[in-house]
């Protein structure tokens, strides 16, 4: 069950994961996007900081997860605004009744799915939180699986998004919103640890 302490470790965490791989999720959305994910990831991060610093967490995980949902749409400029919103907003919903960390991420991709409309296999960030959900339901959520599922979208054509228009041409590439949710979990993997 995720409580407050572990949320606020897990904010901190992609908050630092972030600022390290900045560059290279910039680098990653340059090839496929319009190289904005980096700088786009790095202002929603410090307005979950921000936000927080003004409204701290408090033992109400629903409303602390709208905060973040809300500093996410608030600064996060392209799709991932809406899309990390979207998940957060679900994961708010959800734990006013269930704080399964399983439940909340479940949620979480099917509310990507539908914000997006996505389905696994469309070289995406569902392509990471799908499957996710999943391994943490079986406690096999581990660094080396989250790296698998990033680059799993490597072979993938892209069929939503900006890469999308790229069709063939994105066959080789990580998805960049698939790469900053790897940094979202192995940063909850660091909290809990």
């Amino acid at each position: 069950m995720l409580n407050v302490e572990t949320l606020t470790k897990w904010m901190t965490n992609f908050e630092n994961r972030i600022a390290d791989q900045k560059d290279h999720l910039t680098e990653l959305d340059r090839v496929i996007g319009d190289s904005d994910h980096g700088n786009n990831m790095e202002r929603g991060v410090n307005a979950i900081k921000a936000a927080f610093e003004k409204t701290p967490p408090t033992d109400d995980l629903a409303q602390d997860f709208k905060t973040i949902a809300m500093a996410m749409l608030s600064k996060v400029g392209g799709a991932s605004g809406p899309l990390y919103g979207t998940a957060f907003l679900e994961m708010a919903k959800l734990a006013k009744t269930d704080t399964d960390f399983g439940d909340l991420v479940e949620a979480a991709a099917k509310g990507i799915a539908k914000r997006g409309q996505a389905k696994p296999g469309d070289k995406t960030m569902l392509d990471v939180w799908a499957p996710a959900a999943d391994l943490i339901k079986q406690n096999k959520l581990t660094a080396a699986a989250i790296d698998k599922l990033v680059e799993a979208t490597k072979p993938m054509t892209a069929k939503r998004g900006r890469a999308s228009y790229l069709g063939e041409k994105s066959v080789g590439h990580i998805d960049p919103g698939a790469a900053s949710t790897g940094e979202l979990l192995k940063a909850y993997l660091d909290a809990k640890a």
